[in-house]
């Protein structure tokens, strides 16, 4: 949190954030103020470190966060030098695919493009997995299979046995693990100790101390010799270890991958071409890239509109629900702003172009899913954090070990450390430990798909149980997202079916949304043909049918054909202050009806509410709809904090507020505008009934579509959370008794050691215990 404002004046914001030397605009939104200036920064990343020391920052060089080999991402979707980024160390930037020296994490591209292109490291390691399970199998068959079947171990003699399985692991280890080794090895060199230190350390001692054993068999003393006199070894905890490494890496490069796929959605909005207005009246259809500002562009009925501009001339009704929120087509004409991605639903437009390219709101909107994406919580920070302290004890432990052994232990002193400390860095290897979350995220997963929950990203579904606020969209979330005739108000004289049939024969020959909705209203009714049908852009539609004139629109249609809408005024604003748009109808040049036209709230709505605030979740509506919609269907929920008129960055903006005052909050939402909000949060929700784009963005999807689903989410989440701590419980219990012991401490009391050959199979045992355990998920119900 930035401190607070004190009464001293501000200077007006530097333009250069004094971390990185980046330009940033004078009313950046993220500030700090210090010494009476207030201070602009380009991401969250530059601000926190200002905040650690000011001094360090404003003392020193003018950006001196640009570390060697980094440069810093730029705001509003501009490509920095280096295009590539680490998800957890923005400031880490490369001009190709390759490792984060900093957590050994797989980059990632900055900027995604429309097209889709093979992710060249995930097939790499796709590859080294299949090769590592081809060779670990036999691996597994010949060292686990002569427990299981004791027949085996006379059948293939044990000196036999170790050369096989050192012709397959030694691959295994090399090639298909050789990008953990550099991952491991760079941890080491930066000092950034993390998971895949601790997997080098004990894939290659494992796999070493097992070839040495092989080779130079002369050197293991008899106390840890096999009854035949062969040695132990334990090729296939290296085996393993290294390809369930791969497995994870495998699965968190495709989720991530697939992240991308909310970019790829939101340029698919943006249409390829644009009519282009020549001075002389002559029309060209150019290429959107070569629009510039001050251009002007026709945009015709069902055209999406290319870019941001103001109407210059036509009327036309444009569906902004996407982009902005709003529930039904809003009226634009002459002054009037549109944004790129929106669709022309009736009517033409001559639009001049004001924001181009990256400046548009569609590619803001990219950009801030990009970034969200990108810095999103992930669980390996835990485990990082974890391994940093790890790795030093079992070193310590091993080391501690060797010494003991050496100068206390029974000839050969030396022989026996060095076993000792083998033993200590193989039991620590962290097969358990990396089974326990990914075998309880797996199987809550496809209970969740049972469920109607669709697991995207694991993290949410971790942290999902934390969350103690919800913000939630309004229109296509709360309510149906589509437009229905929800009441008809009748004025003396006229008749419902009279007044449904009247208007729906008129609309059957529109395209505009509101026309669907009486179209639904009439149901089955016979519907005669309609004469002289004309639709004024903006105002409604009018035609003769069966003999009758019928007006359908607003109060300026009614005027301008001579109706006084005089007596339809109460009902037309009791329908407005309800949400609803009203929609005016004369028969014969006489007021008629009022039809109420909304997007009703879904039926499991307010249960679903009622059930999250039951349960301590805070609901708050972000939307951007008009107020009095918003206010109206907040009142219908018993939702209490409302925020209207909202545009996507604005949601984002909120939700980022909500984050850093402490909250942990889930956005749910469905629409294209929600999706900057939806990777924003801490745990993004979609709606399987939404648009690709908030599916994409979205860490979990309710794939019937029902916000009910929510609470069936929650308690997946909560199961599987308890289960998770339960598995570290088991692995980490495994470990703090085996590596002791491993180490050679009961030998003093009771001459028991702990040959390195047991080492798997106790690996193995704890493995089997968090398998079971997380298999109990699969009782988890609606």
């Amino acid at each position: 949190m930035a401190p607070h404002c004190s009464s001293a004046p501000v200077t007006r914001a530097p333009r250069t954030d004094p971390v990185c030397g980046m330009s940033v605009a004078p009313d950046a939104p993220l500030s700090v103020e210090h010494a009476g200036t207030r201070y602009g920064f380009c991401s969250e990343g530059c601000r926190s470190r200002f905040q650690g020391d000011p001094e360090k920052w404003l003392t020193g060089r003018p950006g001196a966060g640009h570390e060697e080999g980094r440069t810093h991402p730029q705001q509003s979707g501009s490509t920095a030098a280096a295009g590539w980024t680490c998800p957890m160390h923005p400031e880490v930037r490369r001009d190709g695919p390759g490792s984060c020296p900093e957590c050994g994490m797989a980059l990632e591209p900055v900027e995604v493009s429309g097209e889709e292109t093979p992710n060249v490291e995930l097939e790499d390691l796709r590859r080294r997995l299949r090769v590592g399970i081809v060779l670990t199998v036999p691996i597994l068959m010949l060292e686990m299979g002569s427990h299981l079947v004791p027949a085996l171990h006379h059948a293939i003699p044990g000196d036999v046995s170790a050369w096989v399985q050192l012709a397959l692991a030694t691959p295994v280890v090399g090639w298909a693990g050789w990008p953990f080794l550099q991952r491991g090895w760079t941890s080491v060199r930066t000092r950034r100790l993390n998971m895949f230190t601790l997997v080098a350390l004990g894939t290659v001692t494992a796999w070493a101390a097992s070839a040495l054993a092989t080779l130079v068999p002369g050197i293991v003393p008899a106390s840890f010799r096999e009854p035949d006199g062969s040695v132990a070894v334990y090729f296939e905890a290296a085996a393993v270890i290294t390809v369930l490494v791969l497995l994870g890496q495998v699965l968190e490069l495709r989720a991530r991958d697939r992240t991308t796929g909310a970019v790829r959605a939101l340029l698919r909005l943006r249409p390829d071409t644009a009519r282009r207005l020549d001075p002389g009246g002559g029309e060209t259809e150019v290429a959107l890239d070569d629009v510039g500002v001050g251009d002007r562009l026709r945009v015709r009925p069902g055209d999406r509109v290319p870019v941001d501009g103001t109407v210059e001339s036509g009327k036309a009704a444009v569906e902004e629900s996407l982009v902005t929120g709003e529930s039904l087509p809003v009226a634009k004409g002459p002054g009037d702003g549109v944004v790129g991605g929106t669709v022309v639903a009736d009517g033409t437009l001559v639009v001049r172009a004001e924001h181009v390219g990256r400046d548009t709101v569609l590619a803001r909107i990219v950009a801030l899913v990009g970034e969200a994406q990108r810095t999103r919580t992930r669980v390996q920070r835990t485990a990082d954090r974890v391994a940093a302290i790890f790795v030093p004890v079992v070193l310590l432990v091993a080391v501690v070990a060797f010494v003991a052994w050496t100068l206390l232990g029974p000839d050969p002193a030396a022989a026996h450390g060095l076993v000792a400390a083998v033993a200590v860095v193989v039991i620590a290897c962290p097969c358990a430990l990396g089974l326990a979350t990914p075998m309880s995220i797996m199987v809550a997963v496809g209970q969740g798909a049972r469920l109607g929950v669709l697991v995207k990203d694991a993290a949410a579904l971790e942290r999902l149980a934390d969350v103690d606020t919800l913000v939630v969209d309004k229109t296509g979330t709360l309510t149906a997202g589509r437009a229905e005739v929800v009441d008809v108000h009748l004025l003396p004289g006229f008749g419902r079916a009279e007044v449904l049939a009247a208007a729906a024969a008129v609309e059957r020959g529109s395209a505009h949304p509101l026309a669907r909705a009486v179209l639904a209203a009439a149901g089955d009714t016979p519907l005669d043909d309609v004469v002289g049908f004309d639709a004024p852009a903006g105002r409604g539609v009018r035609g003769v049918v069966a003999g009758r004139a019928v007006l359908l629109g607003n109060a300026d249609l009614l005027r301008e054909d001579g109706v006084d809408g005089t007596p339809l005024d109460e009902p037309a604003a009791a329908a407005r202050r309800g949400g609803a748009t009203a929609v005016l109808v004369a028969l014969d040049g006489e007021p008629a009806a009022v039809l109420e036209v909304a997007d009703p709230v879904r039926e499991d709505a307010a249960a679903t509410v009622g059930g999250l605030r039951a349960g301590g979740w805070d609901v708050v509506m972000l939307t951007g709809d008009d107020p009095a919609t918003a206010a109206a269907v907040a009142r219908r929920l018993g939702i209490e904090r409302v925020e209207a008129g909202l545009r996507p960055e604005d949601k984002a903006r909120i939700v980022g507020e909500l984050r850093a005052a402490g909250r942990v909050v889930a956005m749910a939402g469905d629409g294209v505008n929600d999706a900057p909000a939806l990777a924003a949060a801490d745990v993004g929700v979609a709606l399987g009934s939404g648009t690709d784009v908030a599916i994409e963005s979205a860490g979990i999807t309710l794939l019937h579509g029902d916000l009910g689903g929510l609470l069936r989410a929650r308690d997946l989440s909560r199961r599987t959370m308890r289960n998770i701590r339960q598995n570290l419980g088991f692995a980490f219990a495994y470990n703090a008794a085996g590596i002791p012991v491993a180490a050679g401490v009961l030998y003093p009391v009771s001459g028991v050691l702990l040959s390195p050959a047991i080492a798997p199979a106790a690996m193995a045992l704890s493995s089997v215990s968090v398998i079971a355990n997380a298999l109990r998920l699969r009782r988890a119900r609606g």
